[in-house]
């Protein structure tokens, strides 16, 4: 497995750490893919380590809340770069790669349950994650030539570092309680979904998007519980 994370990231150790204490083997790149230059970086390294690619799970993003009214424009189009023109960037690239080996390949998109929700606060991570989900549906037409698969991923609310920096374990616990799965979910939960998704066992799927979100567009919806 090879990880990519931003010049400088203190994450992209751990994430390492995580793969090899569980018995794998990984390697890490980084790279700032939110340009077509870091993405062609990593793929080349990753070409020159490795000698081929099988599987890309895309997760470039780029996000900040703020009212619609008060949303600054170099903000949303650096929204828009991070988390739509990136996943682009970098799907074309391993396509063209994929194409070049010959037998077919996995894209993997991480999307997010915003682009079907109209969450206020969000308008540009909203629309740049809609337009990754019809974006994918593309390429999965384009591609299902070369047997290519692509399928998107969208996750619900997901218990990450960063959302521990936002709310606290109090807080976490709350609203993971008002979800109709009881929690919020993991980082576990999406990767099952993408080993799934990235597995010979979804060689039939391809312009899918999977949901994972222990029900999260349905909260408002629930009958009352029952004893």
């Amino acid at each position: 497995v090879v990880l990519n994370d931003r010049p400088g990231s203190p994450d992209l150790a751990s994430g390492l750490a995580s793969i090899t204490d569980a018995g794998g083997a990984a390697s890490g790149i980084e790279a700032d893919c939110f340009g077509r230059d870091g993405c062609q970086l990593l793929l080349d390294e990753t070409l020159r380590r490795h000698g081929r690619i099988d599987i890309l799970v895309s997760n470039p993003a780029f996000s900040r809340r703020c009212s619609f009214l008060d949303y600054a424009p170099e903000l949303f189009e650096q929204t828009l770069r991070g988390t739509l023109t990136a996943g682009f960037h970098m799907s074309q690239l391993v396509a063209r790669q994929f194409v070049k080996q010959g037998g077919g390949g996995k894209i993997v998109f991480i999307s997010s349950v915003q682009a079907e929700l109209p969450i206020a606060g969000s308008v540009a991570y909203n629309a740049a994650k809609a337009g990754l989900n019809h974006m994918s549906a593309t390429i999965a037409t384009e591609l299902a030539q070369h047997r290519i698969n692509v399928n998107v991923i969208e996750p619900g609310w997901i218990d990450t570092p960063n959302e521990r920096q936002t709310f606290s374990a109090e807080q976490i616990a709350d609203e993971g309680r008002k979800l109709p799965w009881g929690r919020l979910g993991t980082p576990t939960d999406i990767g099952r979904a993408a080993a799934f998704l990235a597995s010979d066992a979804a060689d039939y799927v391809t312009g899918s998007v999977f949901v994972v979100d222990g029900g999260f567009r349905a909260k408002d919806w629930r009958p009352p519980p029952t004893v």
